[in-house]
């Protein structure tokens, strides 16, 4: 077994294709789950039969597929797997990033030495006003939003009026956003939008380019419905110690994390923080844990940001609940260029969810692959210049569950 206070490493990962629709290929969440587990394998180093705890993340199962008990999937779909411990994880969109720090602690606690973690969702289905519906589920359920037709939408529309009242808020910098993120996915080969075909009216006010969804969330403004599956290995010091060749692979460490979780509402959420600089505190203090674990002083010690961006404005939120700006002040780094791939600190350079997509379960599973690959220089068209530390910013409902990690290529002292 590991020693105890041991550190987590990433030993590669696999991600589906976001532009995928499974419905229209005639394949399922037993089919993801195959491909997925079997690409890991294969992208990382780890013979099969060193794994020893399998946690997966997913959000939806049982609403559009009808699949429950997901911990039994891998198994099922890889008999060298038969046998070994498995659970899933469910936080609504941040479902992924539980399912890794559950490995994560399992690993530092020397309970077991490698851990394979898997995060998949299947959303493309079912009818558009359904698949709202089922990801409603994640929201306080008959306390808010009962007057919204699409639920998520209606949320953060809320959080951009509760912005511009404390602060002001221009909308040409939230689909600004927008406009960036899906830029940088046409670089991704994985990403969900990469061959969509926009205007510049795409991401502005124009009705007919860019109609409202709910208040002054545009349709560019949202993050996608996606089917689709993302892996990684993660390992303990002691196996890389056990392994001289496996440790001269490509790696990353995870230097630290947070995670904080509060009350479902909305409401609660706003009225708690009135007083307070942040919009969503609670927030700020779990990027500052992973910070603080991870040694770095802000922000500016990171080369890139891999952030939840459901919506634009969950993006604009977590710009200056990062310390990019002052509280209020996002849309100075959206005007100075500072989120671009070689500005002063590249966010979401993979497409994010908005460019990328957004597979509930797997997005935080895919935010730390795209970390792995930011800082062992695998991002390929994507890639920024001399990574070396990547945060991610993962959140689930209206940031009820919020999780955090710093990724870093420190080899090991």
């Amino acid at each position: 077994m590991a020693a105890h206070g041991t550190r987590t490493w990433v030993l590669g990962g696999y991600q589906s294709d976001f532009a995928r629709n499974l419905a229209r290929e005639g394949t399922g969440i037993t089919e993801l789950f195959a491909e997925t587990v079997r690409g890991t394998l294969d992208a990382s180093p780890v013979p099969v039969g060193d794994i020893d705890v399998i946690h997966v993340g997913n959000a939806f199962g049982q609403l559009f597929t009808g699949q429950g008990q997901l911990g039994g999937m891998p198994a099922t779909v890889e008999p060298d797997l038969w046998g070994l411990p498995a659970m899933r994880h469910e936080a609504a969109c941040a479902s992924g990033s539980m399912a890794i720090l559950a490995a994560m602690a399992e690993i530092e606690a020397g309970r077991y030495d490698v851990a394979l973690v898997i995060g998949a969702e299947i959303e493309r289905n079912v009818p558009g006003d359904l698949s709202a519906t089922y990801l409603g589920a994640a929201a306080h359920i008959g306390h808010e939003g009962q007057q919204a037709r699409f639920m998520w939408p209606h949320m953060f529309d809320r959080l951009a009026e509760e912005y511009d009242r404390r602060y002001g808020l221009d909308d040409r910098h939230v689909h600004a956003i927008a406009e960036l993120n899906t830029r940088n996915g046409r670089a991704n080969p994985l990403a969900q939008t990469r061959s969509w075909t926009f205007t510049d009216a795409s991401f502005t006010d124009d009705d007919a380019a860019n109609p409202s969804i709910e208040g002054r969330v545009r349709r560019t403004d949202c993050g996608q419905v996606t089917d689709g599956a993302a892996g990684v290995m993660l390992v303990s010091d002691r196996y890389l110690a056990a392994h001289a060749d496996i440790a001269a692979r490509p790696r990353a460490q995870i230097l630290g994390w947070g995670h904080r979780t509060v009350g479902l509402s909305l409401t609660q959420k706003l009225q708690r923080s009135g007083d307070d600089l942040y919009v969503l505190p609670h927030v700020r203090r779990t990027i500052r844990d992973a910070f603080d674990r991870a040694k770095i002083s802000d922000v500016f010690d990171l080369d890139a940001i891999e952030t939840h961006d459901c919506f634009s404005m969950t993006e604009y939120a977590a710009i200056d609940h990062f310390g990019i700006t002052g509280p209020g002040e996002s849309w100075k780094a959206i005007e100075n260029g500072d989120l671009e791939i070689g500005g002063q600190i590249p966010v979401n350079p993979s497409g994010g969810l908005i460019g990328g997509g957004h597979p509930v379960g797997a997005t935080g599973v895919r935010m730390l692959l795209d970390s792995y690959k930011q800082v062992t220089g695998q991002a390929g068209d994507y890639q920024v210049d001399g990574a070396r530390r990547v945060a991610t910013l993962n959140i689930g409902g209206s940031s009820t569950t919020t999780a955090s990690f710093v990724v870093g290529a420190e080899t090991e002292n």
